[in-house]
């Protein structure tokens, strides 16, 4: 019998797929039947029978939006209410941006000889001095890799007594390391911030260099961003350390692939994000000893999902000091996933959570504001949102998608409200889930890792590199500054103090 993973052809697949929904219909219709003769021989209640079909139904549903479905988030049209504010503008084209940023080459064309002639008395055409007809065009200098013989001048005394040579310019590697130190630091940072900011794996980075005349091999590449990590490896401490002293902090999680020996591993990269700054660790495990290597000894306010390994740091003797809030947007997500087959009670729990987000909007970011409009809007959406929830989860069957989303937020209730008692705290952990965003994206170019020593490499390019941009200094220049700071023997430099 062909199975139908060996059909290749298009309109057979169609074909089977068609016949498959059909076969699927029928059995659903099937159980529908069997299910209602169950109830009625049991004597049970009908309701509940309808329970249970409405859950066989989302069962279906899910797996063909797992198959088939997008995975937005979004809810075209319920998500703001339509306010003047929220109207989007007609769009006007987007028209040339302005490049503030960019260096300004003038170049001046000129008629040649042959054209300086009046075409109507044939007299000599002369210049209108200061009369000019501009344009201006975007174009790009390519880059170039050159090969600098640093020679190092000597000096003697008449005497004979001193000789003196110029010093070196600064190196990553020790003398003893040759290869290593034929490449400058501007080359290693070069490496990096193409390996860990643009997501470009080392192997795609060598066929770039040998397009541009640089014959090199990824090991090369390798013991550049190795060596440069290891004397950036006290910024990263500082880093840290500047995290760990913000008074509240997110935390979240992402797998991470460590490939060694022919084996593949899921290790976890864990993030830590404060208002201004973000640290990671890649860890073997996702274990309360891993979070517990995270947060070390953190004792502000931590914001995260419902993951228990944050909730079990907190029970007597786990070592846990810190306060936990959670995260109203993984809620809301739980709804979302849910609100296909239950849609009229899914709306009703999201309007009222987007109208929680709508008290923040309307604060603007003053904190003063936020308190009083906490207070006074936000408690009784918080009060609705738990009356719903509690009249709801009576009648919901509890392995449903709706029902789980219920037992969610309720085993989550104190953590989901401590933004009313502080201001300082978010509705939500999307910062920290935004500081990931970089590190995802690498981990589906490059795959992951391949070594314990190449995760620690990664984390710490990660922090530096997303701090940097999170604080607006240019991330390349931040990495040559940081490196520089460390070879000549200078305290860690922070893209906070660059920016400053």
């Amino acid at each position: 019998m062909l199975r139908i993973e060996q059909i290749e052809d298009k309109n057979a697949l169609k074909q089977a797929a068609l016949l498959l929904d059909r076969e699927n219909q029928r059995l659903h219709q099937k159980v529908v039947e069997l299910t209602q003769e169950i109830a009625r021989l049991k004597g049970t209640d009908a309701s509940t029978a309808q329970l249970q079909l409405a859950f066989l139904k989302e069962l279906l549903a899910k797996r063909e939006q797992a198959l088939f479905g997008d995975k937005s988030e979004r809810r075209i049209g319920c998500d703001d209410r339509p306010t003047e504010e929220t109207v989007p503008a007609p769009r006007k084209g987007h028209g040339p941006k302005p490049q503030p940023k960019l260096p300004i080459v003038e170049r001046v064309h000129v008629l040649d000889d042959a054209d300086r002639a009046c075409p109507k008395c044939g007299g000599a055409l002369t210049e209108i001095q200061g009369q000019t007809e501009d344009s201006e065009e975007i174009t790009v200098i390519e880059r170039g890799f050159v090969l600098v013989q640093h020679k190092r001048q000597k000096y003697r005394c008449a005497c004979n007594g001193c000789i003196e040579t110029a010093p070196a310019p600064p190196k990553l590697t020790t003398r003893s390391d040759r290869r290593g130190r034929r490449y400058s630091i501007e080359f290693a940072v070069e490496v990096a911030t193409g390996k860990y900011l643009d997501h470009l794996p080392l192997e795609r980075q060598v066929r770039i260099m040998q397009r541009e005349g640089l014959d090199v091999d990824s090991q090369t590449l390798w013991d550049q961003i190795e060596s440069l990590a290891r004397i950036l490896r006290p910024t990263d401490d500082a880093l840290e350390r500047r995290v760990l002293s913000d008074s509240m902090l997110g935390a979240d999680e992402s797998w991470w692939r460590l490939m060694k020996k022919g084996k593949t591993k899921k290790w976890w990269a864990w993030a830590k994000a404060g208002s201004d700054a973000v640290h990671y660790k890649i860890l073997d495990s996702r274990s309360h000893d891993a979070a517990r290597e995270v947060l070390n000894g953190y004792r502000g306010i931590v914001i995260a999902d419902g993951y228990s390994a944050y909730e079990a740091l907190k029970k007597p003797g786990a070592g846990g000091a810190f306060t936990l809030a959670h995260c109203w947007a993984h809620v809301r997500r739980k709804f979302v996933e849910a609100e296909d087959n239950y849609p009229d009670p899914c709306r009703e729990i999201l309007d009222l959570i987007r109208d929680l987000y709508l008290v923040e909007r309307d604060a603007a970011g003053d904190r003063t504001r936020l308190a009083a409009l906490r207070t006074e809007r936000s408690q009784p959406i918080i009060d609705a949102i738990l009356a719903w929830a509690l009249d709801h989860h009576a009648k919901t069957l509890p392995e449903s998608g709706l029902g789980k989303a219920i037992t969610y937020m309720l085993g989550l209730w104190p953590g989901l409200t401590h933004f009313l008692k502080d201001p300082l705290i978010p509705l939500d952990n999307n910062a920290t889930e935004r500081a990931l965003r970089g590190l995802v994206l690498g981990r589906k170019n490059h795959y992951g890792s391949r070594s314990k020593r190449g995760t620690e490499v990664a984390a710490l390019f990660y922090g530096l590199l997303e701090t940097a941009k999170l604080v607006g200094v240019e991330p390349r220049r931040y990495l040559l500054e940081a490196a520089v700071a460390a070879i000549t023997g200078k305290p860690p430099l922070l893209p906070h103090e660059l920016q400053a």
